[in-house]
């Protein structure tokens, strides 16, 4: 059987890019070797160089190619064609290339919802030219809205092709009032990352009435919060990539990633012994 990889989300790390050599360096040093991009255009050419010095790769990265334009700091800006995404995900030496989010208001309606299924659908195929794979990571408004008696995620799952995979972020899901076991269990093998933190799961701030914003939320270690991430594990397919992430930790980032590093280590000799 294989076993599932450890891998850091470097949205957790993104206040401490100014020394990219030496936050490489300590990532590595935290027993990490596998990374993901939040931004694959963000200083691509120095990056992966130094990605390869310290022995870390990324076999997962996150560009936004579903839309045409996203709204940055109150601007909207205009995204790159496919094709120069592409290009940048071949840098990286990605095998899956993700899109991070495509916005609240294109998950009301099963139109829109089909519409970006189509979308992902067609860069699938557009991809495989280029050897690489894409998928959907979500948040928790993806389940806020009913589609023909499924959530609005679970409907855009069944209309993507069969090349096409998932990122589950299992915070957001249980945000959203999902069991996330019983969620794993039903998407099966096509789901092939996990976004893995943990914390409060009473206060959605994707929700239309919400005072607050997802980077206000304090995060926590796997071990701790509310979520049952052994369940969670135990749910996913083995053949997966662990992938630590946190929006907000109110102490040090870098000693929760290494406990969430040490969850997940004893968490599979747990399984191993079952």
């Amino acid at each position: 059987m294989i076993d599932p990889r450890t891998s850091l989300q470097l949205y957790s790390v993104r206040e401490h890019t100014a020394d990219l050599d030496g936050l490489f360096g300590r990532i590595a040093d935290l027993g990490i070797s596998h990374v993901e991009p939040f931004s694959i255009f963000d200083r691509t050419m120095e990056v992966v160089p130094l990605l390869r010095r310290h022995g870390l790769t990324a076999p997962t990265g996150h560009a936004p190619f579903l839309s045409d334009e996203i709204e940055y700091q109150g601007n909207l800006v205009p995204l790159p064609p496919l094709a120069t995404t592409l290009q940048a995900a071949t840098a990286f030496g990605l095998e899956v290339l993700i899109d991070p989010m495509v916005p609240a208001a294109r998950w009301r309606t099963a139109g829109e919802i089909a519409a970006s299924a189509d979308r992902l659908n067609a860069a699938a195929a557009q991809a495989a030219e280029a050897g690489v794979r894409v998928g959907y990571h979500n948040h928790s408004f993806e389940f806020h809205h009913e589609v023909h008696g499924q959530t609005g995620y679970e409907h855009f799952v069944s209309l993507l092709d069969p090349r096409v995979v998932l990122e589950v972020d299992v915070f957001w899901a249980a945000v959203a009032g999902q069991d996330v076991p019983a969620l794993l269990r039903r998407l099966g093998d096509r789901v092939i990352a996990l976004h893995l933190k943990n914390g409060a799961i009473d206060v959605d701030p994707f929700a239309p009435e919400a005072t607050v914003r997802s980077y206000e939320l304090d995060q926590l270690p796997l071990a701790e919060g509310q979520i049952d991430m052994s369940a969670i594990l135990d749910a996913a397919p083995a053949d997966r990539f662990d992938v630590i992430e946190f929006d907000h930790v109110a102490g040090d980032v870098f000693a929760a990633i290494e406990l969430s590093r040490h969850y997940l280590e004893g968490s599979r000799r747990g399984s191993a012994r079952r």
